[in-house]
């Protein structure tokens, strides 16, 4: 049973269809005529549209699971997949649960223990607080002994909920408040902590997975550091600064960090990378990521399909020492969003849909033409990925697929990608998480000058026009011959046009 939608339901019931396992998928009343609701063997409604009575309610997949006799549960991401109470209640009903036991969920979902559980197997994090602030007179206290800049984040979540970067102590209360307000909408808990800020960091992860026998391997990096308020847009493997040695390191850590919890299953480990390039602990992921693509291109190997033979009871097929990374992938997360208006979600039919294809490209995607895209849930449409030898090719493919790429009826962020794409600085890899945020930022400026130049070159055309001589003689008027009236207006029309394209 798949317990969850769009792509990742997809890709999941995919992976079942080829290792010769029947699917069972669950619906909202948003997602009725949803593609993986189309493409599983059985499918049973949850319940209305909001996910708090739908998705997010364990009790009610249960139900179905019993009815439909699954025998296990893929959770994909997001939802209910790093839920501890709910992995505990598909083992107490006999069901397995695809991912970690809900013992290791409960030290490494949460951030504050999993900041414990880090110092424990002697990795490097950054400063600040390993439990949950009890009072804003606490995370002054911290503050002041780490010193400012801090962020403070959400213990039970991430997604950049209930996170807020903090310059000053005058900036301290009203960012506890509001960041501790918004996890608890978010997650249920408004426990925070707060950690030392690293400026200009690099956002690089590990992605680990580790069978229930005791074998516990780490697949190479992703760089996620391309992020708008603290959530990926791109992410690609392997990271343009890492080499072998530091790749090997944080893989030891990671798979340390793993070993340490009683970990199976796939997860990933985040870390910040600073400019010289030590790395610092940040969380775990204890599930599959939304990137998890790019790491199957560079290593041939297939996570849906690891992840439930690892359930089946299966020893992993390889050793660390078989892991070898060869080429690049880029993958950006295509939403339906208006990047152009504050990135306000784009719901409603999708008109016309024509998706890339080629070589070295895959698509990720849970959408068709006539689909409506609902409003209740991630506007998340598809991920796009490219695969290529070398970096520079993986991103000329990579533009070239978004041009290919038409999603109508809806807004798109495709045209943001192509912007970031074809930058020289992330050509460069010269990238961080703050690098969109400047990216935007400047591109706001150029098209705040633009508009200015456009108004100052209309009112120049106007003053110019009411300025000129009739016939030749000085006076005001239309000129003449063949520079009629008529002529003459649609140049200056055509003009204008010119100026405000």
């Amino acid at each position: 049973m798949i317990a969850n939608r769009g792509e990742i339901a997809l890709r999941i019931l995919r992976a079942c269809r080829e290792l010769g396992i029947a699917t069972v998928a669950v619906y909202s009343d948003a997602d009725r005529a949803a593609l993986h609701v189309l493409e599983a063997d059985e499918a049973y409604r949850l319940g209305s549209a909001p996910a708090t009575e739908s998705y997010l309610r364990g009790d009610l997949i249960l139900e179905v699971a019993r009815r439909a006799k699954a025998q296990a549960i893929h959770p994909g991401y997001g939802f209910l997949s790093e839920n501890a109470g709910f992995a505990e209640a598909c083992e107490n009903a006999g069901i397995k649960f695809i991912g970690p036991p809900a013992s290791a969920m409960r030290v490494l979902g949460s951030k504050t223990r999993a900041r414990q559980a880090a110092d424990a197997a002697g990795m490097p994090r950054t400063p600040g607080s390993v439990k949950g602030l009890a009072s804003l007179d606490e995370a002054y206290s911290v503050a002041e002994e780490i010193g400012y800049p801090v962020m403070l984040k959400a213990a039970a979540g991430g997604g950049g909920k209930g996170m807020r970067a903090v310059f000053s102590r005058h900036d301290l209360s009203v960012a506890f408040s509001s960041a501790a307000s918004e996890a608890e909408r978010a997650f249920g808990s408004g426990e925070v902590y707060l950690e030392k800020l690293i400026e200009r960091p690099r956002h690089i992860e590990i992605q680990i997975l580790a069978d229930e026998h005791g074998h516990c391997v780490s697949l190479g990096e992703r760089e996620c550091s391309v992020q708008r308020r603290h959530q990926k847009v791109i992410e690609e493997a392997p990271s343009a600064v890492v080499d072998e040695e530091l790749r090997q390191r944080m893989g030891d850590a990671a798979v340390r960090l793993a070993a340490s919890a009683g970990y199976t299953n796939a997860g990933t480990v985040e870390f910040l990378v600073d400019e010289s390039r030590n790395f610092y602990f940040l969380e775990m992921n204890t599930r599959l990521q939304v990137e998890h693509p790019v790491t199957e291109l560079v290593t041939g190997l297939d996570l849906v399909h690891l992840q439930i033979r690892i359930a089946q009871g299966e020893p992993l097929p390889f050793q660390q020492e078989d892991i070898r990374l060869r080429g690049h992938a880029v993958e950006c997360r295509i939403y339906a969003e208006d990047p152009d208006n504050g990135f306000f979600p784009s719901p409603g039919k999708i008109t016309r849909l024509l998706q890339p294809g080629g070589p070295g490209i895959r698509e990720d995607s849970g959408i068709y033409e006539g689909w409506v895209v609902p409003l209740e849930y991630d506007p998340m449409l598809s991920k796009l990925i490219a695969y290529a030898p070398t970096r520079d090719a993986a991103i000329a493919r990579l533009l070239r697929a978004l041009d290919e790429y038409v999603i109508g009826g809806i807004r798109s962020n495709l045209g943001l990608f192509r912007r970031i794409l074809s930058d020289a600085d992330f050509a460069a890899a010269r990238i961080d998480t703050g690098y969109l945020d400047r990216l935007l930022a400047a591109n706001g400026e150029a098209s705040e000058a633009a508009e200015d130049t456009e108004s100052a070159a209309l009112i120049a055309a106007a003053l110019f026009e009411s300025m000129r001589p009739a016939n030749g003689n000085g006076r005001n008027g239309t000129a003449s011959g063949s520079n009629g009236s008529k002529a003459d207006g649609w140049k200056q029309a055509a003009r204008r046009e010119g100026l405000r394209a």
